[in-house]
Formats: C-alpha cells, sequence, structure tokens
C-alpha cells in the first residue's frame, strides 16, 4: 500500500466525516423543533452518531447497487431545513439517490425537486394535539417502550409518557425501577441522563417528568390527580387480556383508552401494524398489539400471499426463553415448561399461526403452528415452510422481499439482510419486527421455506409504539411516498 492510496483513503474518510458532523445538527433540530424524523433506507438517524450516519450510507450499496455519498445527500437536507414542514418522516437516502441516480438523476433544481417530493407536508400547519401515555407494569416491554418515548422528548413531541404504574412502594423501590431502565443486560445502557425525584416519587428523564403511581389494581388510580387527561394506558402485565378485565383501566379518572402488549381474547381487535392497522377507528377504547410473533410472521405472509398465494403452511418459532420460564426445574402449569430455561430447547405451543388470520383473514385455516424455546435472552426466528400457488425461485423471493423492506408499505416492518455471517445477537435492537434472512431462504418450484429473525422485545416494541401513535392520532406521512 503506497502513501498516496493511503492519503486517499484518510482523505474520503475525513470527508465523510466532516459531512456527517455537519448534518447531525440539522437532523436533531429537524425533530426537536418541527417532527420532521430523518432516515436513510429505513433507518431513523434520530439520536444517530458519526459512525451510525456513515454505516447508514454505506447500506444503501448494498440494496442499488452503487455508493450514496454524504455529499450527495447533505444539500437535501440542507434544502429541507429550510422548509416549512409538517410532521413528516423523510427519507433523504431515497430523496439523495432518486435525485443522483435514479429518475430524476437528469433534473437539476434540488428544490424544485423536493417540491414535488414534499409536496404533502410543505407549508402545511402542525394540527397534531399532544396525548398523555401510561404504562401498566414496568417489566421487559414497559421499560422499551419507555426508553423509546424518551429518545423522542422536545418541544414537537407529541406522545408523552407522564406515570408508571407498578406494584410495590417498598423502600428503594424507586431507586430500584430507575436503574432497570437506565441498565439493561440485553439492551445495553439507557442513552439519556435518570434521577430519581423521591419527594415527588417520579423520574425525570432527558427532561420529561414521569410520575411512578404504586397500586395493586385499575381501581386504585385517579390520573387526574398528576395533571393526567384523556390517557392511553399501555397495560404491559397481561394479566387481563379480554373486554371486561381490559375495561378496569377505563374506570380510573383520566383514562380514555387501552393498549394491550399481548394476544386480545374475544372480540378485541388485535393489531399488527402495517397490515391491519386501517381497522383502527377512533371510537375504538380496547385494541391489542398482538404478540411478537404475530407482528413477525404476518408482514411477510402477507407479503407473500399477494404476490404468490399462500395455499397452506407451517410456522415454527424458535424463540428466545421468557419471564414465563423458570430458571431451574420447578412446578410450572404448562407442559415442559417447568425445565429450566437457560439449559434446555422446550418444545412448547403457540398460537401465532393461529392469530395471523385476526390480522391478515386471507390465511384463515392455512397455517399451523408450533415452538421452541431455546438458551438464548432476546433475539428469536420464524421458520416459514409454505405451499405457494404459484413456482418460483429464491432469487426471485428474495428479490420481492428485499423490495418491500425498502419501498412498499410495509417497509417499516419487513427489514431484508443479505449477510452470510449474521447471527442472532447482530440483531438485538433492531427495530423491525421482521428481519428477512435471504441467504437461507429455500425454494423448490411451489415450495419455499423462509427464515425471519426477530427482536422479540425491541422490535415488537417498535411496533406498539406504532399502534399507540395511531390510536392517538398522531401517524405522519412517510415520504418520498411508497410504491402501492
Amino acid at each position: 500500500m503506497n502513501q498516496q492510496f493511503e492519503q486517499e483513503l484518510q482523505s474520503s474518510w475525513q470527508e465523510r466525516q466532516e459531512f456527517a458532523e455537519r448534518m447531525l445538527p440539522i437532523i436533531g433540530s429537524l425533530y426537536r423543533n418541527t417532527a420532521v424524523e430523518i432516515l436513510v433506507y429505513g433507518r431513523t438517524l434520530l439520536n444517530a452518531s458519526v459512525i451510525d450516519l456513515i454505516k447508514a450510507h454505506r447500506s444503501v450499496r448494498l440494496f442499488e447497487g452503487v455508493k450514496l455519498r454524504l455529499r450527495e445527500s447533505f444539500p437535501v437536507i440542507e434544502a429541507i431545513s429550510k422548509m416549512q414542514l409538517a410532521p413528516c418522516q423523510i427519507d433523504i437516502g431515497k430523496l439523495a439517490y432518486e435525485f443522483n441516480y435514479g429518475a430524476a438523476k437528469d433534473q437539476s433544481d434540488l428544490d424544485a425537486f423536493l417540491a414535488v417530493k414534499l409536496s404533502d407536508v410543505i407549508n402545511k400547519a402542525d394540527e397534531h394535539e399532544p396525548r398523555d401515555v401510561v404504562l401498566y407494569g414496568f417489566g421487559r416491554i414497559g421499560r422499551l417502550l419507555a426508553r423509546l418515548m424518551i429518545e423522542r422528548q422536545g418541544e414537537a413531541n407529541k406522545l408523552r409518557l407522564k406515570a408508571i404504574v407498578v406494584r410495590g412502594g417498598k423502600d428503594g423501590d424507586l431507586e430500584k425501577r430507575a436503574s432497570l431502565l437506565r441498565r439493561d443486560s440485553v439492551h445495553g445502557p439507557f442513552n439519556g441522563s435518570i434521577t430519581v425525584d423521591k419527594e415527588r416519587s417520579a423520574l425525570k428523564a432527558n427532561g420529561s417528568f414521569i410520575q411512578v403511581i404504586y397500586a395493586n389494581h385499575p381501581s386504585e388510580v385517579d390520573y387526574t390527580q398528576y395533571g393526567i387527561k384523556n390517557a392511553i394506558v399501555i397495560d404491559n402485565t397481561g394479566m387481563w387480556r379480554d373486554v371486561d378485565g381490559l375495561s378496569q383501566h377505563l374506570q380510573a379518572k383520566g383514562a380514555a383508552k387501552v393498549l394491550l402488549t399481548a394476544p386480545g381474547k374475544g372480540d378485541i381487535k388485535n393489531i399488527v401494524h402495517g397490515v391491519n392497522d386501517g381497522d383502527i377507528a377512533d371510537s375504538d377504547t380496547i385494541l391489542s398489539a398482538a404478540s411478537c410473533t404475530t407482528n413477525a410472521i404476518t408482514p411477510v405472509l402477507k407479503a407473500l400471499d399477494e404476490e404468490y398465494g399462500i395455499e397452506s403452511g407451517h410456522v415454527e418459532t424458535v424463540h428466545s426463553f421468557t419471564n414465563d420460564q423458570n430458571l431451574i426445574d420447578n412446578y410450572h402449569k404448562a407442559e415442559r415448561r417447568g425445565r429450566a430455561a437457560s439449559l434446555n430447547m422446550v418444545i412448547t405451543e403457540t398460537g401465532a399461526a393461529k392469530a395471523v388470520s385476526k390480522a391478515y383473514p386471507q390465511l384463515e385455516g392455512k397455517l399451523t403452528g408450533n415452538a421452541i424455546r431455546v438458551p438464548t435472552p432476546n433475539v428469536s426466528m420464524a421458520i416459514l415452510n409454505l405451499n405457494l400457488n404459484s413456482e418460483t425461485d429464491k432469487e426471485s423471493i428474495n428479490a420481492y422481499l428485499r423490495n418491500a423492506s425498502l419501498f412498499s408499505e410495509l417497509q417499516h416492518q419487513i427489514d431484508y439482510t443479505a449477510s452470510t455471517e449474521i447471527v442472532s445477537t447482530d440483531l438485538v435492537g433492531a427495530r423491525a419486527p421482521a428481519i428477512v434472512d435471504s441467504q437461507a431462504t429455500i425454494v423448490a418450484k411451489n415450495r419455499a421455506t423462509l427464515y425471519v429473525w426477530y427482536d422479540n422485545e425491541f422490535g415488537y416494541s417498535c411496533q406498539v409504539m406504532r399502534v399507540v401513535t395511531d390510536m392517538a392520532g398522531l401517524l405522519v406521512p412517510d415520504l418520498p411516498k411508497a410504491q402501492p
């Protein structure tokens, strides 16, 4: 390696760093002040680092075959920062690629190009009203939802975490709750500042004041005494899963709606965002966000059914152990789940395959399912063995799902990897509820086997947040628009 090559390499890296450093303040300002969230090919840049920004640009080559340089996307975000925009999500990677290499590559007027692509939000007022949110339960999902809401704190943020309801109240409980939010053995340290306000029984996190309420039952809570009104209560306990049980939350003063982070029973709508979120009505007061596995498999199954048709199939989930299992052998009411979770693969049941039809009725009666719990703390896999209505091949299915992960209406639900080295721990913190492992895809005529990874904690929590945002009437447009 000669000296000139080394200098060119260093110069190229220096240029990328400098552009990233110039972009980050703009990205932060756009979100904090106007609720405009910036992405690059589906990767959010909210609270991103310089390296995150550079890596996001490098990923474009995997999908498009050409590099997208930061010097090509910088003029895009600079121009966007000068516009008057309503809240939205803008993928500057897609815009920069189209302007420099795609259909608009012969266009020289960037402002005119953006005026067309962002016309839905230019010079539009922000008509969203803030909405209070309460976390009822503060376990694995509750703490991740807290992280997701706290990371978005800012003047323009409209979804506001106001309180956490937990059992307990003994000395040291508040400090323990703060510590569990601050540090996580799977997801790492919290990216922010957390302090305990013992006098007010509250947590202060990144500028937000979060009341900690101790109660053993929803009937014991009056949210209005804490200034909370018209709140969406997210029940993370799983103690109640039907209308009668969950309706107890609505008896508490200040509560208006309830979202269950588990499969709902009876007539409760089970929402998989991206699939049947259109079923959410303003009048709905109780909804379910289904299960992590249902959220992982339903978007992929919907995409495949719409393109190829699914005649029948079997879903096998390889799922990380959960709190429902025992660390060492002990009594458990369910078969096999009493055996040590950290030592055994445990065959168990899953209702996810049947639950798919609640969100996507077209597959009613077409799927069977089972599960194997394995000795890992997080990130699971669903193996989809499908009989399709038409013949295809591995390359075609992979190309179709890759395109769906970037440009379809399921772009927030389906992610895609072409890595031959990826393993489960690489996907801790993945925001999409489903990641298609394209290298593992097997196709023989009309039979297809797909391997779908999912962070059963964080990816699912991101889906829950999308449902909450929808319930609050705070959904914003994705730009440029997805392909139909």
